[in-house]
């Protein structure tokens, strides 16, 4: 039984290598169709500083992404991660103001947090086998109250060079945020193709209960992925905090819907199983442009949101439409 899962996982991790363009044809296509669009209808799209700020941008919804994307892999959700980017964004600039903490330690307890949060999700999600969608919205209140919490409802004020840094500093000519996040993305594409464990997320989410005759702990499974997004929610939110040079218990709000479209346009199925680092980047970049085109456009904000819905509700039923072409 697990040589059927491991040839299942590694079958699906290769055709996901090589055939890269062929199952991101639709999402690249709308990519470059939005690009050249973009292009004619505003000048401002192609300079560098544009760019600059659009890579800039992506980074929050990028790193948060990945970890709701590997909840997606094993078939649940992470609603959580825009309160996790309140709460750690405040705990450690608290921690910096309040407590005297130096930034780096301040940081690793901001991610801490994060994880802490993470890992209480995923031991309610695998030992109690309540849907993940009721569990992760529940903490999402958890974790926003914690954070008014901290800041006593209102932003915590912090000005340093040091920590301004984090977020606003630069390697070269390429922002720092944009560095980490390329990070990110090739240590979570290692551990996805290149572990056991990646092997078993997939598994967990491509059929649980073959997953489970071979000896998988899935429990663990579950756990680590809520743990690991928990912590690189908090990350995006110390960076976010960084930005802004404060901690803003409001900020968030929604984040986890750009994070859900990023996701599924990349290629992730809602039925679990199916996702990749590749087809991530191409979504968050997507969301990226789209947000930064419209607002060049000077299109209201409020249409911003019907069209992202608008866009998940397609990317959804591409998707329903592939899987039922598949089955027959």
């Amino acid at each position: 039984m697990f040589d059927a899962v491991k040839k299942f996982t590694d079958k699906h991790q290769k055709n996901g290598a090589v055939k890269y363009v062929k199952t991101n044809l639709g999402i690249l296509s709308a990519f470059f169709i939005m690009f050249l669009f973009l292009s004619l209808a505003t000048q401002r799209f192609l300079t560098a500083d544009n760019w600059i700020n659009i890579f800039r941008q992506v980074t929050t919804n990028t790193t948060i992404s990945i970890g709701l994307m590997m909840a997606i892999i094993i078939s649940g959700i992470d609603l959580t991660v825009g309160s996790i980017i309140a709460l750690s964004g405040c705990v450690t600039v608290k921690a910096i103001v309040a407590l005297g903490i130096p930034v780096f330690w301040a940081v690793i307890l901001g991610c801490f947090v994060g994880a802490l949060s993470g890992l209480i999700t995923g031991c309610i999600i695998a030992y109690t086998d309540m849907p993940p969608f009721v569990v992760t919205l529940a903490m999402m209140n958890v974790g926003r109250g914690a954070a008014y919490l901290v800041a006593n409802g209102s932003p915590i004020r912090l000005s340093t060079e040091e920590f301004e840094q984090i977020g606003s500093g630069y390697l070269g000519f390429i922002p720092l945020p944009v560095v980490y996040t390329g990070c990110l993305l090739l240590l979570t594409w290692f551990i996805l193709n290149r572990t056991r464990l990646g092997r078993h997320i997939y598994a967990v989410g491509g059929n649980r209960e073959a997953a489970r005759f071979s000896g998988i702990n899935i429990k663990r499974v579950q756990i680590f992925v809520y743990t690991y997004s928990g912590c690189l929610a908090a990350f995006a939110g110390i960076v976010l905090a960084s930005r802004m040079a404060s901690g803003q218990p409001a900020v968030g709000v929604g984040y986890e819907t750009d994070a859900v479209a990023a996701s599924v346009l990349g290629g992730a199925s809602m039925t679990g199983g199916v996702g990749t680092i590749g087809g991530l980047v191409i979504g968050a970049l997507v969301i990226g442009i789209l947000s930064n085109g419209l607002n060049l456009l000077g299109v209201n904000s409020f249409w911003q949101y019907i069209a992202k819905g608008v866009v998940i509700l397609i990317a959804v039923y591409i998707d329903m439409f592939r899987k039922r072409k598949q089955r027959f």
